[in-house]
């Protein structure tokens, strides 16, 4: 179980993200969502170590991380998805794919991992993760290696982004098919309908507080009242 316990943060020069930010996440699926600027995606980084709360404390399991490194969270099983992907230059896309599985694979163990989020294998095993690839080449392989990973918490900041001409049926079954494999809570920052439709809870934040939590009928069916403030789209 992942427990924000009164969360806040500042930028360095004092604005204020997030405020006494209270939450206890267990679920297989969780979706954060609201307005763009409310700090969802600074929540995301508090979670994977690339903030550090100003105050307040998180825990996983009970065990206090709030203070822990990002590759320490990461050894305690935390993954977490870029929002924009990072480049690799000089490492292959199957050694990627191996790095993050934390084991050396064979190229059939790889290509079904790259089968899975829409690409050609064979066209990409060999390729380098550099300017050569699109963003939405690159998001999709991200998603590949958390699949890869395994972990019992992973966390994807608008994983529809740059891959609007794959089927969503096709992105939503690789979430289905990861948690099958992991058992864990997949966290998923976004803003499309569809991905908010398989969560099991919403999260909904808004001014740097929670705005909303709760099981997804509950929620969901609010999202489209605009007194929420969300930006809601319904086609990848």
């Amino acid at each position: 179980m992942l427990e924000f316990k009164n969360v806040s943060y500042k930028t360095p020069d004092g604005k204020e993200i997030l405020k006494n930010v209270t939450l206890q996440i267990n679920d297989r699926f969780v979706a954060v969502t609201g307005p763009n600027g409310s700090g969802k995606s600074t929540l995301a980084k508090l979670i994977a170590g690339i903030y550090v709360p100003t105050s307040g404390k998180i825990l996983l399991d009970g065990v206090d991380i709030t203070d822990l490194s990002i590759t320490d969270r990461a050894n305690l099983g935390v993954s977490f998805a870029f929002q924009q992907p990072v480049r690799f230059k000089g490492i292959t896309v199957k050694d990627l794919i191996s790095i993050a599985s934390g084991k050396k694979i064979n190229v059939s163990e790889a290509c079904q991992y790259l089968s899975e989020v829409g690409l050609c294998a064979k066209d990409y095993i060999n390729r380098s993760v550099d300017g050569s690839l699109s963003g939405g080449e690159l998001k999709r392989i991200e998603i590949a290696m958390i699949n890869a990973r395994g972990t019992k918490l992973s966390v994807f900041d608008e994983p529809e982004a740059g891959i609007d001409l794959w089927s969503f049926n096709n992105l939503i079954q690789v979430f289905r098919n990861m948690y099958e494999r992991t058992r864990g809570t997949i966290l998923i920052i976004s803003h499309q309908e569809r991905i908010l439709d398989i969560a099991d809870k919403i999260i909904v934040i808004s001014g740097g507080e929670v705005a909303a939590y709760g099981a997804k009928a509950e929620i969901l069916p609010t999202l489209l009242d605009t007194r929420m403030g969300c930006r809601f789209t319904k086609e990848g």
